[in-house]
């Protein structure tokens, strides 16, 4: 991440002016954020913060160098210094190890409403379990900081086109383990994360369920943001109409990808998705314009456009699975910038003579199974809210779309307070049933 102190960052000092006290510019308050004094720090951070991006830059730009040094080093030794700026910009920012993305986040998406409407750009809206800000947020949501964020690609693409906002659903499920001899593990068990691209009305334009490997990210942003730039400006009936003819065409050009690579790796092809001669086309791109009537309702719609999908779905097994996966391995492939965060993370783990090839053991399983993610989230579940998208049927309201999302197709409905760790009806020979309220 290059941080430049450029004339634009002069520009901002004199712009920003005028958002803060006389006696108070974006210097000043970016030296207190980082203060010894913790009520000097926590007053310069919320202002910092109140700034909006401008605020982070500035935090950034004043200190560069520091930030630059432990971008470089990933075992850097976290003085008191650096953990204070680390945390300053984490504040600023709401998002774990902003360091490394130098993003803005808001957690307000009424504020991300107005910003999308003054900057013309679309919103980026991660709904997730737990807190970005939090080391514990739920395990996707960790990866998107590692894997995504941290990438200077991905990173740099969401800074210059997406207005970025984030909402927790509910508080992520942590299992802590203690083996009685001092030693603990902590973990967090179940949750999933997606998102959200939206009009600067709140409205889905599309969705992006789980993780992606960086290449693959920012493939599918980029169609988002062009149908984002095509929608702009349509009367809701056609916005709805363009909307509509986009996912079902999306759906079809995923599917049919899916089909070649399960073709490739010698998976199992449905009978009915076979190449037929002289047979009249009983696609789902055939279907879905006829079956739009008001007496079709969204099951058979969505069932109709999703149908070469599903029927992939029923046949591709674990072994083929990771058979395709393997061929979109480039997709998963991690930069500089992640590696050395992971490298930071895991300090401490091995013995230091085999630090080395224990990291690039982990590295290369690791790719290995974000690359089976991205094929299953993209073939999987993105078809899924496609065709819900593609249906007309569903709500485009990012709030109604979550809770259609977290219950049909993440499982974890608002409904169940448990998350399926707990059914009433399993004995586990607890007092209680091991529940502590």
């Amino acid at each position: 991440m290059k941080i430049r102190f450029t004339a634009t960052f002069l520009l901002l000092l004199l712009f920003c002016s005028k958002h803060v006290s006389a006696s108070t510019s974006l210097e000043t308050l970016s030296i207190r954020a980082v203060s010894e004094n913790s009520a000097e720090s926590a007053m310069a951070i919320s202002e910092l913060r109140a700034l909006g991006p401008s605020g982070l830059e500035a935090l950034l730009t004043i200190h560069a160098d520091e930030v630059k040094r432990h971008v470089s080093n990933p075992v850097e030794p976290a003085t008191p210094a650096w953990l204070r700026l680390s945390a300053a910009l984490d504040a600023v920012s709401q998002q774990k190890d902003s360091y490394l993305s130098g993003l803005y986040w808001y957690t307000d998406l009424s504020a991300a409403e107005s910003a999308a409407r003054a900057s013309g750009k679309p919103i980026l809206s991660l709904r997730l379990l737990g807190k970005l800000n939090e080391e514990f947020s739920c395990a996707n949501s960790r990866f998107f900081r590692s894997v995504l964020y941290a990438n200077a690609d991905v990173s740099s693409v969401l800074r210059e086109h997406y207005v970025l906002h984030w909402q927790s659903v509910r508080p992520a499920p942590k299992v802590t383990v203690d083996f009685g001899d001092g030693r603990k593990l902590e973990r967090t068990v179940t949750g999933n994360s997606i998102h959200y691209i939206l009009d600067s009305e709140g409205n889905v334009i599309d969705a992006l369920p789980g993780l992606y490997g960086p290449a693959a990210f920012l493939r599918t942003l980029g169609r988002a943001e062009e149908i984002s730039r095509r929608l702009s400006g349509l009367a809701l009936p056609a916005w709805r109409q363009a909307l509509g003819n986009y996912h079902r065409a999306a759906v079809q050009t995923i599917t049919a990808e899916w089909l070649d690579d399960a073709t490739r790796v010698g998976g199992k092809i449905p009978e009915a998705l076979l190449p037929k001669t002289n047979a009249k086309s009983t696609r789902a791109s055939d279907i879905a314009p006829l079956a739009m009537t008001k007496a079709v309702t969204e099951v058979s719609l969505i069932a109709a456009i999703t149908r070469d999908a599903n029927a992939l779905t029923a046949v591709t097994d674990e072994a083929t699975w990771n058979r395709i996966a393997s061929l979109h391995i480039a997709d998963a492939q991690l930069d500089e910038r992640s590696i050395n965060l992971i490298r930071r993370q895991m300090q401490g783990v091995w013995p230091a003579d085999d630090t080395k090839i224990k990291v690039a053991s982990l590295l290369q399983k690791l790719e290995q199974n974000i690359a089976l993610d991205t094929v299953r989230n993209e073939y999987m579940m993105h078809t899924k809210v496609q065709a819900w998208l593609a249906s007309g049927l569903v709500a485009n309201s990012v709030d109604t779309f979550n809770e259609k999302v977290y219950a049909e197709l993440f499982l974890t409905p608002r409904s169940d307070p448990w998350l399926g760790l707990f059914a009433e009806d399993t004995y586990t020979g607890l007092d209680h049933g091991g529940i502590i309220r």
